[in-house]
């Protein structure tokens, strides 16, 4: 017992020497790092200096260091505003929907191209599959709204031909609809870019595992729930970790493109477009800040929260 906390010290400063020595022979590679490093520190730390405005009650003129500190004001007013448990209800129900709806399908979608026997038909599915994801939301979000318009929408001309509905439905002007029209426009969007990696990740799987199986007689249905997912679990475990710690950020360009009619705001309304609408175009920066940061705090506890419950499972990201 003696012996190791005398050595114990040693072996802390043979480390330390072995990471100078390493960044000392490394040097030209170390170089590198400073540009990234640099970008980083500029804008992403520096800016959080404006967070203290959520603390005070922020003046354009007056700038950060003459403006009055009020506390947790801002807090208390978006805590207590009606619009509160709204926009919770959406986020979190937006983002959960999300979850459940977008994030397995890029796995199904990998795991069924990977079936694929046909080399042509796999890179003419892939390619349409990952061109939605280039698309600008404006684009996306004007190529929608044509597809449901009231006024000669491909959508509502084909169910009054196969005479599904007697009158045209304005979409997006209906609130039992917008849930649907938004998970499904993001996952025609991501769902073939979001495959890449699973696809990858399945190319780097050795092949030896597929023929061990099939000389056991498993059939393919087999080795995916055999071998095909299990090797894509740490994967799958990482980008879920990541999704839950996003639970609150349910999107911005899509809601405010998709959510112009004011009819459907009780549904489409989640925090970031608050912050937009409550916050920016009203010039009130500080409560704009009090709920970014808000949010910010929310969402670090629950990557936090799921990174500890995935490490059960011998997965996390730290």
């Amino acid at each position: 017992m003696q012996t190791e906390t005398v050595t114990q010290p040693d072996k802390r400063q043979a480390r330390k020497m072995s990471l100078m020595r390493r960044a000392i022979t490394q040097w030209d590679i170390q170089l590198m790092i400073i540009p990234g490093f640099l970008l980083v520190l500029i804008f992403s730390y520096l800016p959080m200096y404006g967070v203290l405005t959520a603390f005070m009650d922020y003046d354009l003129f007056k700038g950060m260091l003459h403006s009055p500190w009020v506390g947790t004001k801002h807090f208390a007013m978006f805590f207590h505003s009606p619009d509160f448990w709204r926009i919770m209800r959406n986020t979190i129900c937006i983002s959960l929907l999300k979850l459940i709806v977008i994030f397995p399908a890029p796995i199904f979608l990998a795991l069924v191209l990977n079936e694929v026997q046909s080399i042509f038909f796999k890179r003419v599915f892939q390619t349409i599959s990952y061109l939605p994801h280039f698309l600008s939301w404006v684009i996306v979000a004007g190529f929608v709204g044509s597809m449901l318009s009231v006024d000669n929408g491909s959508v509502n001309i084909l169910l009054q031909k196969l005479n599904i509905t007697g009158e045209p439905i304005n979409w997006l002007s209906v609130p039992e609809y917008f849930w649907a029209i938004i998970i499904g426009t993001n996952l025609w969007k991501d769902i073939g870019f979001s495959s890449i990696v699973y696809l990858a990740a399945i190319a780097g799987i050795d092949p030896h595992l597929y023929e061990s199986a099939a000389i056991d007689g498993a059939s393919r249905f087999k080795q995916i729930f055999t071998i095909t997912l299990p090797s894509l679990m740490p994967i799958i475990m990482i980008f879920l970790i990541l999704s839950i710690g996003n639970v609150l950020n349910a999107g911005f360009d899509d809601l405010y493109l998709l959510s112009t009619n004011p009819i459907v705001r009780d549904v489409s309304e989640v925090i970031d477009t608050y912050v937009y609408r409550v916050g920016i175009q009203t010039s009130r920066y500080s409560y704009a800040t009090a709920v970014g940061l808000f949010k910010a705090v929310l969402s670090v506890g629950l990557l936090t929260t799921a990174n500890a419950l995935a490490r059960r499972f011998g997965h996390s990201l730290w």
